[in-house]
């Protein structure tokens, strides 16, 4: 039996597609970089969404340029916005709130913390090997 998705869920996703489209196409800020809608969310009247998206920026100051990031979306929030009752068939134009989703960040720091603890684990387990060694070496004398 097929999923029945709920009118949220279906206006999400196609503002998700609408928006990434528009940020693709009509936004010519160079300072904005590879920018990837990873969700929305919309209210249960669908008159606000919250557009969850991720930065990619080449270069090392990432904080620095995903604050410049968001204010420049946050600034072209009425231009998405028209252009988003120009493309879908919605009674209301929910109003948009970016936001930035470290996921990504949060996943690749996570990453990086298991490969340290398994390079930790198999550095403890090759002195604990040593170690058993120098105790075999000095019972047998």
């Amino acid at each position: 039996m097929p999923r029945e998705f709920s009118r949220s869920q279906r206006m999400a996703e196609q503002l998700r597609r609408e928006v990434a489209e528009i940020i693709r196409d009509e936004i010519k800020d160079p300072r904005l970089g590879f920018i990837s809608i990873t969700e929305v969310r919309m209210s249960r009247d669908l008159s606000h969404a919250v557009i969850y998206y991720s930065a990619f920026h080449a270069g090392d100051n990432g904080a620095q340029q995903q604050q410049e990031s968001i204010e420049i979306l946050n600034r072209a929030t009425g231009f998405i916005r028209k252009e988003i009752a120009r493309r879908i068939r919605a009674r209301i134009v929910p109003t948009l709130k970016f936001v930035i989703d470290d996921s990504v960040t949060r996943g690749a720091a996570m990453d990086e913390l298991i490969n340290e603890a398994i390079q930790s684990d198999m550095r403890n387990d090759q002195d604990d090997v040593h170690d058993d060694e120098d105790k075999t070496e000095q019972e047998s004398k």
